[in-house]
């Protein structure tokens, strides 16, 4: 339970990203965002640790580094630009069930029907919260969502199986990741999006809480809990991030939370409580 709950700390306070970059950050820069929240925090790590990859490590770390956090980005970005931020949360909310039917292929577990029941009530439970009455459907946006879910879902699923380097602790392994993300980040920001902005003082404390606390800190708590924990029941804590970032959209910009998202609330916490649970015995006939 300790390390459940220090884990589920990651994709909680990645739910204050939204509400950080509309109200911290330049418009028209998430890219650049996404940057400095994983470059540098992961030279920091670097630098504390001390500790480098070897042998094969140098391009399991680039991989893990290039689908947790390096790819998901630009996804992350495009589905944002082409679909409201409900639907694109909505299709972010299937990574539990895309890791539960990953499991089976990449780690050799059986196919739990429990973690995929519990996966498709999270989505539904998102989208109730999030999907609003206008909600417009775009294919690319859609493509890009399904894509962002699939590639973290191999990602973490990928972490899971190659585990951590014997006498590499948690801060250096995130390190590894952030640093790899951040470089493939590096050229697609500035080819995508031009100069970095002028940087005020407001948006250095954002890009200091993403970076520090959204980049560092969590990036070491959600990599150990991936390590330690069942991936399917790490998978279904990402389920927090919208329902965090929606609480935050009621609480500090005024946004209204009716019935039907406070149901698809109770359904969304369910699925979290549901997937730290083993899946119940069949009886015997």
């Amino acid at each position: 339970m300790p390390r459940t709950l220090l884990t589920a700390l990651a994709p909680a306070v990645w739910g204050t990203t939204y509400v950080v970059t509309t109200e911290l950050l330049p418009r028209g820069h998430p890219l650049f965002a996404g940057l400095l929240r994983a470059l540098p925090a992961g030279l920091v790590a670097l630098a504390i640790t001390r500790t480098l990859p070897r042998g094969t490590w140098w391009g399991k770390a680039a991989a893990l580094g290039v689908l947790n956090i390096g790819l998901l980005h630009p996804l992350l970005f495009v589905a944002a630009e082409r679909l409201p931020g409900g639907v694109a949360a909505t299709l972010a909310a299937a990574q539990p069930i895309i890791v539960a039917v990953l499991a089976v292929t990449v780690l050799h577990e059986r196919l739990s029907a429990w973690r995929l029941a519990w996966g498709g009530v999270g989505v539904a439970g998102v989208g109730l919260v999030v999907i609003g009455p206008n909600a417009a459907l775009d294919v690319v946006g859609i493509a890009a969502g399904l894509a962002s879910a699939a590639t973290m879902a191999l990602g973490v699923t990928l972490t899971k199986r190659w585990g951590r380097p014997a006498g590499v602790g948690p801060t250096a392994f995130a390190g590894w990741q952030l640093t790899a993300g951040g470089l493939f980040l590096l050229p697609v920001t500035f080819l995508v999006e031009g100069p970095p902005p002028v940087i005020t003082s407001t948006a250095a404390l954002g890009y200091l809480w993403l970076g520090l606390v959204g980049g560092l800190i969590t990036y070491v708590l959600w990599f150990q809990g991936v390590t330690t924990l069942p991936v399917t029941s790490v998978a279904v804590l990402g389920l927090l991030s919208p329902l965090v970032a929606a609480v935050l959209g009621a609480v500090l910009l005024g946004q209204t939370l009716g019935p039907v998202q406070l149901g698809g609330f109770a359904l969304s916490l369910a699925a979290i409580v549901a997937g730290q649970l083993p899946a119940p015995n069949r009886p015997r006939g």
